[in-house]
């Protein structure tokens, strides 16, 4: 199914720009192709609400987060790639939206932080599996983040190390420019406490970005849109001043409410941000991470496991308490 242009689309493309822009190894837009962003009809919170009518926070949860867009994650859970990734983003495209996928399997993921450690087996694992992913998506409008955390995760890691997992990300980004042509993958950069703006223009660089539709911020963080958008700016500034070119950029807004506390594992008193939507200070302001669900065993995720739907923590997120 092929689309008309939408207001939608018409609407970004208007947005004023103030570097020049490397495009992307192509140069589709699947906003452009679609009406609007799609509702995961199996989100965590949505299956969560509907095996739960009677209880008093369900109300509240569904309207206020399970009918939000945002991502989908997959990962090794996620059986056949292609299937499942073919699956979602077909149902997305027979809805005429724009799903948003999170490709999260990168071999030694969370080398460092190890609440979310797993992945592929290998690095010639993860190339299969990360091609196959873009295979799934095939020629329907898509957005991906690529990796949450995967260039921000380096502190334990060495320079061998570093040049395998930067390799793994430009071959991703390959895959996804000849298999998935009408998708923008934005190459995940952290958040504004982890790396300096300089640092991560390096890394971004030396692991393919120019091959990508842009980078993503704040994934499973709290920081503030505004201190995002800041960050994004200066990582711009010294990809111009030192490589010749700028990206865009999207912030994860699901759960910076309330800004950031300094704690990234389940803090207490956080809140959800603004939906997701166009524009906002950045080429999109989306819901990544699911609000709810945990980061791992810590904080007020206390005996969880990462990704693990939390009821309570969602419906104080909601009120921000």
């Amino acid at each position: 199914m092929r689309r008309r242009l939408r207001a939608l689309g018409a609407a970004l493309l208007a947005l004023p720009l103030a570097l020049t822009v490397a495009p992307s190894a192509h140069a589709a837009d699947p906003i452009s192709m679609t009406n609007g962003f799609y509702v995961d009809p199996d989100s965590s919170a949505k299956q969560w609400v509907a095996a739960n009518p009677g209880d008093g926070r369900a109300s509240a949860i569904d309207a206020s987060i399970a009918n939000t867009p945002m991502a989908r994650w997959f990962g090794s859970w996620s059986g056949a790639i292609d299937t499942a990734v073919g699956a979602y983003a077909g149902a997305a495209d027979s809805s005429d939206k724009l799903p948003v996928l999170v490709a999260y399997n990168m071999y030694n993921r969370d080398y460092c932080g190890g609440h979310s450690a797993g992945g592929a087996s290998s690095p010639s694992d993860y190339a299969n599996w990360i091609s196959r992913f873009a295979g799934g998506i095939g020629d329907r409008p898509a957005v991906v983040i690529l990796e949450p955390d995967s260039l921000g995760d380096y502190g334990c890691m060495n320079q061998a190390q570093i040049d395998e997992r930067e390799s793994m990300l430009t071959g991703a980004l390959a895959q996804f420019g000849s298999r998935a042509p009408n998708t923008w993958v934005y190459l995940d950069a952290g958040n504004p406490g982890w790396t300096s703006a300089q640092a991560m223009a390096g890394r971004l660089h030396e692991a393919g970005l120019r091959q990508a539709h842009g980078f993503s911020l704040n994934v499973s963080n709290y920081f503030t849109t505004g201190e995002n958008t800041a960050y994004g700016d200066a990582v711009n500034r010294e990809l111009s001043a030192r490589y010749g070119y700028t990206k865009p950029f999207v912030v994860d807004t699901s759960r910076n409410g309330n800004g950031s506390n300094g704690e990234w594992c389940n803090p207490a008193g956080r809140r959800i941000g603004t939906p997701t939507q166009l524009g906002g200070g950045a080429e999109m302001l989306l819901w990544i991470k699911a609000p709810g669900e945990s980061d791992g065993n810590c904080g007020v995720g206390g005996g969880s496991s990462a990704g693990q739907f939390l009821p309570e923590v969602a419906y104080k997120m909601i009120h921000g308490y």
